[in-house]
């Protein structure tokens, strides 16, 4: 499916609401992270067929480790055995995955099925999908810049070389274009330390929906709230409406 207009670039989802879910059914935390993982498959099906090139999901944030033991190692299965089974089907689709966030502290056996399903799709032309996993906003921001000291100490790079884009080029999203929509399910208002630097121009949509609640109508109530908005990017509103008649006029012409 072609592109349609004003779909963002990239959307990014943080995933909440999974747990009082489960509690409002009287089930097992664990049994909600399943039901989670259908509502994953979905909207990357979705997004994909409207032409979003980028979607990033907070799956697991380096804050999440303080869950009881039970719950993260149950996680931890969980993410190999949807890898497992996902991986054909993200190739068969062209979506592109790649982890961001620090894995290594995963285990070994979740480390691999990363790296296969990574390289399984390594060669896909379509949507990128980016699943944020041990990851935190600052933690991004500060490996950019532990990187760019390491040149500077090294005498590749002055000081005054250090700069936004220096520091853009090192964050885990280099690749992905600038973040336009952050979609934060479960009804909280909170930005919950996921990608600080990027979200600096972004749009931001909270649903009240729990995550395993939230399907495609929902997700395009986000995409045409989003296209009604006007992006000013520090301009005034006359400014952001004459430039899209010059462009409108040039593509005309």
């Amino acid at each position: 499916m072609s592109k349609q207009k004003n779909v963002p670039r990239h959307i990014a989802i943080v995933m909440d609401g999974n747990g009082r879910w489960a509690k409002k059914r009287f089930m097992p935390r664990l049994v909600e992270h399943k039901k989670g993982v259908e509502t994953v498959r979905k909207i990357i099906r979705h997004c994909n067929d409207l032409g979003v090139e980028c979607l990033t999901l907070f799956a697991f944030s380096s804050e999440n480790w303080n869950r009881p033991t039970e719950e993260v190692n149950g996680l931890m299965s969980l993410f190999i055995n949807a890898l497992e089974r996902e991986a054909k089907a993200l190739h068969r689709n062209q979506v592109r995955l790649k982890f961001i966030g620090d894995t290594s502290r995963f285990p070994p056996k979740l480390q691999q099925a990363i790296a296969d399903v990574e390289k399984l799709t390594s060669d896909c032309t379509g949507m990128q999908l980016l699943i944020a996993a041990n990851y935190g906003g600052r933690w991004d921001i500060v490996q950019s810049v532990q990187q760019l000291i390491a040149r500077v100490q090294s005498g590749e790079l002055q000081i005054g070389d250090i700069n936004e884009d220096s520091i853009s080029n090192l964050l885990s999203t280099v690749n992905a274009p600038d973040l336009d929509l952050f979609i934060r399910t479960g009804g909280e208002t909170r930005i919950s330390n996921f990608l600080l630097w990027q979200l600096a121009y972004s749009e931001l949509y909270f649903s009240d929906s729990l995550w395993p609640d939230f399907n495609e109508s929902k997700l395009m109530e986000a995409v045409d709230d989003y296209s009604r908005r006007q992006r000013r990017f520090g301009k005034t509103g006359d400014q952001v409406v004459e430039n899209q008649s010059v462009k409108g006029e040039a593509h005309n012409a």
